[in-house]
């Protein structure tokens, strides 16, 4: 199979063609003619809690493969389902539900965001389910897992984070740094202890101030750490957006939707963690409070708002699906149009709305 059109490579747009060869891609060349269209890699999302009127977070199976289609007819082939906050049992369960499910291949492996978290920077995490760190808990659920278990969030100011990274960074388990009212200096403690990720930087974290720049600066200046953005216009201006990527640089920016399972429908009420969410404009947020409670992205929309923030083509591509690929140690195999690849792309018409989707080489139904 061979699709024609303008080929966004990380090294910049080839006006040619992509030849597919059963599940793999097979080559890139440049052609004379070209078919006025976009052909970018298959989005990559590493943070992501349901959608399409379904959710990760009860531990379902059968609801996390209908979340899991949802956001592949909007072009993410690669998928991590993120939990929320919840008491030991719940992680347990979900655990164990879904990692047949990553075996599978139709889950790119499981992201605990929490309970380990900040009470004073929870956001629309349950604050009854929050918790310190435990050893025993995380040996556990990672046995539990065998190899499922992708990615934690954790506040590292909370006693034993830091050795809570050093268990994870040990079994291959990506340790994030997210709602946290930690100081600079304790994230980069935690970044020295083998934190790689920044969850939703900005959002669910202690504000930057200039003498006491907090969680926020050390991530985006740390050069191990990739840090995940919601351009959804809600969780951030696009200016912040448009900054943060310039700072980081595409490499080190990974765009995510934090999708919560009203994701692709209509306003009204939904849950989240035990708690009542209210979407109205397609924004959510915690009955209880206000908070900003996930939200209702896709990652092609994720992808439109941060090119019309100013973010080129070429990189924003590569903030979609080349970083958050090597974040979660995927590098070689999905996240690029480069032969030898798992050949998921996604047809983009030029106002980058989705016009067809592969993965693994199978079109997806849109």
């Amino acid at each position: 199979m061979r699709i024609d059109g303008r080929v966004v490579t990380p090294t910049g747009v080839v006006h040619g063609y992509v030849e597919v060869r059963g599940d793999t891609i097979a080559s890139v060349g440049a052609a004379d003619t070209v078919a006025d269209r976009w052909i970018v890699p298959g989005f990559v999302d590493i943070h992501t809690h349901g959608g399409g009127g379904h959710t990760f977070t009860t531990g379902d199976a059968a609801a996390a493969r209908e979340a899991a289609a949802f956001h592949l007819r909007h072009g993410t082939t690669t998928l991590v389902a993120s939990l929320v906050s919840s008491p030991y049992e719940l992680m347990r369960d979900a655990t164990a539900a879904f990692a047949p499910l990553v075996a599978e291949g139709v889950l790119a492996g499981i992201h605990y965001e929490g309970p380990y978290l900040s009470q004073v920077r929870c956001g629309a995490q349950n604050p009854d389910h929050l918790r310190d760190p435990s050893l025993d808990e995380l040996s556990a659920l990672i046995a539990l897992g065998g190899g499922a278990l992708r990615m934690v969030t954790l506040a590292p100011e909370r006693p034993g984070a830091l050795e809570a990274i050093e268990l994870l960074g040990a079994h291959g388990v990506v340790v994030a740094v997210g709602h946290t009212d930690a100081t600079y200096d304790q994230t980069l403690a935690a970044v020295a202890a083998g934190a790689t990720v920044g969850t939703h930087v900005f959002n669910g974290m202690r504000p930057p101030h200039h003498r006491e720049p907090g969680p926020v600066f050390a991530l985006l200046g740390a050069a191990p750490v990739v840090c995940e953005l919601i351009a959804d216009g809600t969780h951030l201006h696009d200016g912040t957006l448009a900054f943060a990527a310039k700072v980081t640089g595409p490499d080190r920016a990974a765009l995510i939707t934090d999708a919560m399972a009203a994701a692709g429908m209509p306003d009204g009420e939904y849950e989240l963690g035990g708690q009542t969410v209210v979407v109205a404009d397609r924004v959510a947020r915690l009955a209880r409070d206000g908070s900003i409670a996930g939200s209702t992205l896709t990652m092609d929309a994720a992808l439109r708002r941060a090119v019309g923030a100013g973010i080129a083509m070429t990189d924003a591509v590569r903030m979609a699906a080349t970083t958050p690929a090597r974040a979660i140690g995927l590098a070689g195999e999905v996240g690029a149009l480069e032969p030898g690849l798992r050949a998921d792309l996604v047809v983009l018409d030029d106002a980058l709305q989705v016009r067809q989707v592969l993965r693994a080489g199978s079109p997806i139904a849109l």
